[in-house]
């Protein structure tokens, strides 16, 4: 069972100042991968006290305590999403940034193929593919 980041937070003994619940919350409503921008604009639309600066610690003591994951899609800005979320790859739109994710049976048995092949027990795995829409 996936509990809230809230909850994970106080399991893991953060202090959860209020600036930190509402950002905390952001992020479990967020159904994409926001950078600090898009978090901070969540955010100060509930509380316009909450700096760039607090949203940037706050996500940073979020990933140290492995409720976060960080994710790089070539554009040069850091993404953030639930690091307790289902299992799922990526593909990136080139043109628009549009982040897809999906799941494919295939790709997860080719990859476990790949590593037993190669000699190693598959662990995990990140899968970001880059693209353009067909016209």
């Amino acid at each position: 069972m996936v509990h809230s980041i809230t909850r994970r937070c106080e399991d893991r003994g953060l202090r959860l100042t209020g600036q930190r619940r509402v950002i905390a919350d952001v992020l479990e409503r967020a159904d994409d991968h926001p950078d600090v921008e898009t978090i901070h604009a969540r955010a100060a639309a509930v509380d316009p006290a909450i700096s760039v600066a607090t949203v940037y610690r706050t996500v940073n003591l979020f990933e140290e305590a492995g409720i976060l994951e960080r994710r790089e899609f070539g554009d040069g800005r850091a993404r953030w999403e639930d690091a307790e979320r289902d299992h799922h790859d990526h593909l990136i739109d080139l043109q628009t940034g549009e982040v897809v994710e999906f799941v494919d049976p295939e790709i997860e048995v080719l990859q476990e193929r790949i590593a037993r092949r190669l000699g190693y027990d598959l662990r995990g795995h990140r899968l970001e593919l880059f693209g353009v829409r067909r016209k």
